[in-house]
């Protein structure tokens, strides 16, 4: 509980957006002050670093060690079970029906859907619950299992864990829901960026022969995404500094073994 209130305060004063903003405030500390050479200088600094992200597409520098952690294509032989990471799903605003939508990191449940066509013999476990600061029953997340569910893929295959708030909680959570059926190959679907948290925390909690499976690739190369971008450069830039924060959260605090995994077993 400590963990995910302070890890949630930690992000909020951490994410370059906020940095940012914080960078835009203090020429007005400095100027009541009144030094006006001071706040020309800090003024400039903040109006500079705002261009380079406006310009270059800073966050795939941070994005791409994280996303070639893992194999794009990994072979897979007859797998027992799919794993996959709430996240991707989102619902409509009541005008348009409070229809459950997906969001930026939809390939995770298309990705999904494939794998569950290729090998109809594996079941789905979907994990993953609404944040909550405490767990209760009425919490229970069912959009993302409703869209699986809409494209097609049938009830007796599919397992739901909907308590989990975290990337720990979604493997210590997920492992007690199988108990001994984590033997034989499990695919574990996630944002490619997320990959070597989620697989750290896996491994941590126990299972075997974990294959990673990434999706919702957002790097790339650099020089051919200069341009005027500030939107989608900075989500970008936030996207994988908050990844960085939570893999060095979480070794730092044991819910990994390594920064970057092997795929377990």
């Amino acid at each position: 509980m400590v963990f995910l209130i302070a890890s949630k305060i930690v992000w909020l004063l951490l994410r370059p957006e906020t940095l940012l903003l914080l960078l835009f405030a203090l020429p007005l500390v400095i100027l009541r002050m009144g030094r006006i050479a001071a706040t020309t200088r800090s003024l400039a600094f903040a109006l500079s670093m705002a261009l380079c992200i406006s310009v270059f597409p800073v966050g795939k520098l941070v994005l791409n060690p994280l996303e070639r952690s893992y194999s794009a294509n990994p072979r897979i032989d007859t797998p027992t079970g799919i794993l996959v990471l709430g996240g991707a799903e989102d619902i409509a605003p009541e005008y348009a029906g409070s229809k459950a939508q997906v969001n930026h990191a939809g390939d995770r449940l298309i990705a999904t859907i494939e794998l569950a066509r290729r090998f109809p013999e594996a079941v789905v476990l979907y994990s993953g619950g609404k944040f909550a600061i405490t767990q209760t029953e009425e919490g229970t997340y069912e959009v993302g299992p409703d869209i699986l569910r809409q494209l097609g893929l049938s009830e007796d295959r599919l397992i739901v864990e909907g308590r989990s708030r975290t990337t720990a909680e979604n493997a210590t959570l997920s492992r007690a829901m199988v108990s001994d059926g984590t033997t034989g190959t499990w695919i574990l679907v996630t944002s490619a960026s997320h990959m070597p948290r989620a697989m750290g925390s896996f491994c941590a909690a126990g299972w075997q022969d974990l294959l990673a499976y990434p999706t919702d690739y957002r790097g790339g190369t650099f020089w051919d995404q200069v341009g005027w971008n500030f939107a989608q450069n900075l989500d970008e830039l936030n996207v994988g500094v908050k990844e960085w924060i939570g893999l060095l959260a979480y070794r730092i605090t044991g819910r990994t073994e390594s920064l970057f995994p092997e795929n377990c077993g």
